[in-house]
Parts: C-alpha cells; sequence; structure tokens
C-alpha cells in the first residue's frame, strides 16, 4: 500500500547521518503525463500521480550549513547555493520520494563528494542568489560535468503564508531519495518539520536545466509556484 501524503513524515529518521538546513526555497512545478517521465526512474520505482498527472520539478534554493549537531559544521563548504531538477517516484514498499535528475552546486568538494559516495547526479556551477525586499533572484550557469553553460535563472516575489492543500502536501512532503547505486535502487530517508509555504508569483524564467537533464522542456509557465523560508534537514543511513 502506498504510503499516505503527510506534512510530516510517517517514519522520523533515527541514526541521522547527515544533517542541513534549506533555506530560502523555491519551488516551480509543471505537469506532465507519467508515461513521458518513466524511463528517467531508477528500477523499482514508478512515477508517483496526483489526479492521474505527475510533476516536474525545478527547486532553486540555498544550502546552510552541512554538520551543525550531526557532524562538523563546515561554513564554508556546506553554505552554497543549489538549483535541483526532481521527478516524483513511488516504489513496491509503498515508499514515497523524490528522483533527482540533477543538482548543480556552487560547492565543488560536495559535488565530487555527492558524486562518489552517493551517486547523485550533482554538478558544478557558478551559482548566486539574491534578495531584495520580497524579491529573490536565482541565477545558475554550468561549469562541470556537461553541458557546460546550462544555465537557469529564475526571479520570484514573495507572498503571503499559506495553508497546504492537496497539491503542495504531494509536492513537498517528501520523506526520501530514491537513487540508482551501483547496480540497484537505494531509499535514502530524510524527515524535518512541516514546510511554511508561502505565495509566490513568478516574474522571470530563462531556464536550460531542466532540457539538459534530458526531459522536454516545459512547453508553459509552471502550474505550481511556491516559497518557503526553508527548514532544517536529517538524511539517515541508506536502505534497499
Amino acid at each position: 500500500m502506498t504510503e499516505p501524503v503527510t506534512p510530516l513524515t510517517p517514519r522520523p529518521v533515527r541514526f541521522a547521518a547527515v544533517g542541513q538546513w534549506w533555506r530560502d526555497v523555491t519551488f516551480l512545478h509543471w505537469a506532465v503525463e507519467p508515461e513521458k517521465v518513466a524511463r528517467f526512474l531508477p528500477e523499482g520505482t514508478v512515477p508517483d500521480v496526483l489526479d492521474g498527472v505527475t510533476y516536474i520539478g525545478l527547486v532553486p534554493f540555498r544550502m546552510h550549513p552541512i554538520g551543525g549537531r550531526i557532524g562538523p559544521r563546515l561554513p564554508y563548504i556546506g553554505t552554497f547555493c543549489e538549483t535541483n531538477v526532481r521527478l516524483y517516484s513511488v516504489d513496491g514498499e509503498g515508499r514515497r520520494g523524490v528522483v533527482f535528475l540533477s543538482l548543480d552546486a556552487s560547492r565543488l568538494v560536495p559535488v565530487l563528494g555527492a558524486q562518489t559516495s552517493a551517486q547523485l547526479p550533482y554538478k558544478w556551477s557558478s551559482m548566486r542568489l539574491k534578495r531584495f525586499d520580497d524579491v529573490l533572484t536565482y541565477t545558475s550557469k554550468r561549469i562541470w560535468p556537461g553541458p557546460r553553460g546550462a544555465s537557469s535563472r529564475v526571479v520570484v516575489r514573495t507572498g503571503k503564508p499559506i495553508t497546504s492543500g492537496d497539491l503542495e502536501r504531494f509536492l513537498t512532503a517528501r520523506w526520501g531519495l530514491h537513487v540508482a547505486w551501483h547496480g540497484r535502487t537505494i531509499y535514502l530517508p530524510n524527515d524535518h518539520p512541516e514546510w511554511p509555504l508561502h505565495e509566490a508569483e513568478l516574474l522571470e524564467l530563462d531556464d536550460d536545466l531542466v532540457a539538459a537533464s534530458g526531459l522536454e522542456a516545459p512547453s508553459g509557465p509552471p502550474v505550481s509556484v511556491l516559497f518557503s523560508p526553508g527548514v532544517p534537514v536529517r538524511f539517515g543511513v541508506p536502505v534497499a
């Protein structure tokens, strides 16, 4: 049976292997037919759907920092901008998750570490987040590996807090990653407080990252634009 979509994790992480903050998070999402993205998911998972469709996510944010109570505090290495392209998955155990097609980050050391240890598709990019009052501008330009120069520019105006509905919970209440790891699929659990979500208005979007991940570039505006000031996150040890 597929686990319910809830704003709080149904299985808190008991042993936190990694801890981090996700701050100034913008969620852009496009609806897509499940069959168009199924081939991008690791073995043993299928697209997770809501009302017959699944979603492509473009999510820029700021990581700050890795460590803290759980491990060594790394203010420089552990603080960086990131933008991920993601899909939504469910496995044979009924665990809902996220599948990352790319994760652009502005620090080379975490990129190399995540590529090596977790086989996550991290990319090293030149990135910046600027904020002026309620307007945030995220920019990214890929350095390595390719496609070199793939870029993204997202400008949003943040609004008032909202109460999560079915769609907002489906897109944000995700309690693990599905990762293809050395020929098999593993599940990497996480937990965090309920997302504090806000309205957001998309002012500008110029993005190559979705297409660079292999997906068909979205043809219209996102169907959902959300902002969150962020949450602290704990990752547990991988499970099969």
